[in-house]
């Protein structure tokens, strides 16, 4: 019997009213309450690959969200859509209404309501395939402001704590001049003990009892992982060379703290007129990986390719 996605909402955990994208091998849940956060990935049965902030312990509030009206913004955890370069409480807009929803063959589409003050309108359309663990999330921000904004679309997906990052680095051969970015934020420290700085790969360890940390590369590959409990989360986004990004030229960025490790991408920074929509694209695959290679770089590309097939 062919594959099939099925989509139903559901109530899940803490969160309430959630609608549910399963092909039997892996699930989708999305919050419908509040957000959108994809709050979980995983195999069905299986560990959720994404952190779920059920103490609430990770919040924004204050008098800097006067402009919006005050109350505050959660990361509540799992996968959401920013738009950058980080600024509360613009990026940081709280996000804690309901989420209009529409089904389809193999997915969903998530519309929260329109942010009043960045007069920005969000959007994220998740596909499953049939037969993979394959996940296509399309996010879409339009500008339905009366000017031009510039800003580019940013998409976080907040992983459980325990595993490693694997960022491949740029191999791009540019003989005198050089040929990667790597923006450092002011409070990572480069001989940082989670961190390994390899030639064909950076990697970065959650550590639970580690203050917060965060890089960002030019990423030309267009991929990064997450290896965590014996799975491993492949995310993959279009890299433009030539593209413009934020934070000193990067496309992805990855934060750690004692509770979560992210791994973001980021689509071009430019201004985007009055009505129109930009449109940031990532790929994810789920696949068993017991134990990697870490101190063999050589072999870690190979077992890479092995497990994912590329």
């Amino acid at each position: 019997m062919a594959a099939a996605v099925t989509v139903k909402e559901i109530e899940y955990g803490p969160w309430g009213h959630c609608v549910e994208v399963s092909n039997g091998i892996v699930d989708v849940v999305a919050t419908l309450d509040f957000g959108p956060r994809l709050i979980r990935f995983g195999f069905t049965g299986g560990d959720n690959l994404f952190l779920e902030d059920t103490e609430r312990k990770v919040v924004s509030s204050g008098e800097r969200f006067a402009p919006v009206g005050g109350g505050s913004w959660h990361i509540y955890g799992g996968h959401r859509l920013w738009s950058g370069p980080e600024a509360e409480p613009r990026t940081t807009y709280p996000d804690n209404e309901p989420v209009a929803w529409e089904a389809l063959a193999d997915g969903i589409v998530l519309t929260p309501p329109q942010e009043q003050w960045t007069q920005l309108q969000k959007q994220m359309e998740v596909r499953l395939d049939a037969a993979t663990s394959t996940v296509t999330v399309v996010h879409r921000i339009t500008n339905a402001g009366p000017w031009a904004v510039t800003f580019a679309p940013w998409a976080l997906s907040v992983m459980a704590p325990g595993g490693k990052a694997i960022v491949p680095q740029v191999q791009r051969e540019t003989g005198l001049l050089a040929n990667r970015i790597i923006s450092v934020w002011s409070y990572a420290r480069m001989n940082d003990p989670r961190i390994a700085w390899g030639e064909r790969f950076i990697t970065l360890q959650q550590d639970r009892t580690m203050p917060p940390f965060k890089i960002g590369t030019n990423n030309e590959e267009g991929w990064a992982a997450y290896h965590n409990g014996g799975n491993l989360f492949v995310k993959r986004y279009e890299h433009r060379q030539e593209g413009t990004y934020p934070d000193n030229g990067v496309s992805f960025e990855t934060y750690t703290n004692e509770l979560f490790l992210e791994l973001e991408t980021l689509g071009e920074l430019k201004p985007v007129a009055p009505g129109e929509t930009v449109k940031h694209t990532e790929t994810w695959e789920l696949y068993k990986a017991d134990s990697l290679p870490y101190a063999d770089e050589t072999e870690l590309s190979r077992v890479l390719r092995e497990i994912t097939g590329r």
